[in-house]
């Protein structure tokens, strides 16, 4: 018969192991946030592949310019019909530049972009006091057609909820071949470490690990179409318009391709190209 003491002892083991597993479980739920937070837009890479271009340059000569931008890994999604019409005729435009261009938006005012999809329109109200340099360089880099008959090459559908555009190469390999300065990292919209539904910010080379990486934006960028936990280390200069988002929440519901061997991203299964991108003063 088992006494009061040993009885007693037993309940004590018992809660124990329980705490202990517990810890455990915990320990493993941080283990994978952490991961997940580490890989998020930050080592240089795209999916474990470094970022880089060449280009055909414009206004006067042969230039070469690396340009890099990184987003997280992403959770493929089961096939689903594309719910995306078919792209518009037109090509994309080879163009590449040694530096960022010169300052021409009025930053007092108020601009907005278009972007013209397959699958809809998006506007994007863009907060020019804010984040001067990456609305003036989207501007410029939309008046060139930079953007036209581009795809949007990658959607996250795990751990963060993101489609990423703005690669003429269609790799998440491809930018104009300069870069820009972070903007905007504490705007009061990221809070506890969070994108909300909505923003359009920069992805970019930051390695939050060795904390290289930083002023290395280019033309690659990220729409959230829900809340995704981030450090506030890639500028937001943009919201999506409600329009806007149920375009985006088509796109994720359609899911996402599995990893491409080549470059790890992780294609819309929709076919998401934006026909034309427009920068507007209002």
């Amino acid at each position: 018969m088992v006494s009061q003491e040993q009885r007693r002892r037993q309940l004590a083991r018992e809660k124990f192991l329980r705490q202990q597993q517990r810890r455990t479980q915990a320990r493993r739920k941080s283990r994978v946030r952490t991961s997940v937070t580490a890989s998020v837009l930050g080592v240089m890479v795209i999916g474990g592949v470094t970022l880089y271009t060449t280009g055909v340059l414009k206004n006067g000569g042969d230039h070469k310019n690396t340009a890099s931008d990184t987003t997280p890994g992403a959770t493929p999604s089961g096939k689903a019909p594309d719910p995306c019409a078919k792209p518009a005729a037109g090509s994309v435009k080879k163009l590449s530049w040694k530096k960022e261009p010169s300052m021409t938006i009025d930053t007092s005012a108020k601009y907005t972009m278009k972007l013209a999809t397959t699958c809809g329109d998006i506007d994007i109200d863009l907060k020019t006091a804010a984040a001067p340099h990456t609305v003036n360089s989207f501007n410029f880099l939309a008046g060139e057609g930079f953007f036209d008959h581009t795809k949007c090459h990658r959607l996250v559908t795990g751990g963060i909820y993101v489609l990423q555009c703005g690669d003429p190469t269609g790799t998440g390999r491809g930018g104009p071949g300069y870069t820009i300065p972070d903007e905007n990292l504490k705007d009061k919209i990221l809070k506890g470490n969070v994108y909300p539904a909505g923003t359009v910010a920069m992805a970019n080379q930051y390695n939050p690990q060795t904390q290289q990486g930083r002023n290395s934006g280019s033309s690659q960028f990220f729409l959230v179409y829900q809340d995704s936990p981030l450090p506030p280390d890639y500028t937001p200069f943009g919201t999506v318009s409600d329009a806007g988002m149920k375009v985006l929440k088509k796109i994720a519901a359609a899911g996402a391709q599995p990893a491409d061997p080549a470059t790890e991203n992780t294609a819309p299964n929709a076919t998401v190209v934006i026909d034309k991108a427009t920068v507007t003063k209002s």
